[in-house]
């Protein structure tokens, strides 16, 4: 089934049009690539699509829509996101990152440290078993290659009742093999039967996890369909790839 849908989504910054009409779906258990150049609208989605910047247009989740929640509802209706700066709390283990996510608000987190007791960290084992962080969760993030830090922040979007997960340039920065365990994990991510929106400018990884790919320009969807098949548009290469990266 459809769980993300997005239907004339338009963003302006000012006299900025950032993202213009923009359309697109994901589907459970599917992997959905969102590429483009610099400046073409990708994280600005994100940001409308979560809650984060005003944007008009519609985005459903499941078939309800959201647009009109604030970003903590349409977290706790299952829309998760990961950003592109670095977003681990160095003070904090891999465990407490990723059950940070699980907090409930502060009113309830001082009640549990009056009594001295916490409500169970929903599903914080199970992601961390998941992602093979279990063997590091007492480490801190310094503690951590680049690329397991990129799986934490990750794995914390995960928890709880995730049902949708937008990943914004979760790759950059990793070298190949970092790239490609990552993208294993994107992979077992929707085996699992959850959504998600990939953003990144690592071609390979898009390619070879993506079920379909959408591509920006100017903040218009320009292409869409197969990673083959929009990798090898003419379109695509001269607004953005290149011809000479594409076979």
């Amino acid at each position: 089934m459809t769980m993300l849908s997005v239907a004339g989504l338009t963003v302006r910054y000012g006299g900025v049009l950032a993202d213009d009409n923009v359309s697109l779906t994901v589907g459970a258990g599917e992997v959905v690539g969102l590429i483009g150049p610099n400046g073409a609208g990708k994280t600005s989605l994100v940001d409308a699509v979560t809650g984060f910047t005003p944007a008009h247009g519609t985005v459903s989740l499941a078939g309800q829509r959201i647009d009109r929640l604030p970003p903590h509802r349409r977290r706790r209706a299952g829309l998760a996101r990961t950003w592109q700066a670095g977003e681990l709390f160095a003070d904090l283990t891999v465990r407490q990152n990723v059950a940070v996510a699980t907090g409930r608000g502060p009113l309830r987190n001082l009640y549990g440290d009056l009594i001295g007791r916490r409500a169970p960290q929903d599903g914080v084992d199970d992601v961390l078993e998941m992602f093979g962080l279990h063997f590091v969760a007492d480490l801190k993030p310094g503690e951590l290659s680049l690329g397991r830090q990129k799986i934490a922040g990750v794995a914390r979007a995960l928890v709880g009742a995730t049902r949708v997960v937008l990943l914004d340039e979760p790759a950059a920065g990793l070298d190949t093999d970092e790239s490609a365990e990552f993208g294993a994990h994107v992979r077992a991510i929707a085996a699992s039967g959850l959504a998600v929106l990939l953003i990144d400018h690592d071609m390979t990884l898009v390619a070879d996890v993506c079920d379909r790919v959408y591509v920006l320009d100017y903040g218009r969807v320009i292409a869409d369909g197969t990673p083959r098949a929009v990798l090898a548009d003419p379109l695509v290469r001269r607004a953005y790839l290149g011809s000479e990266l594409v076979p």
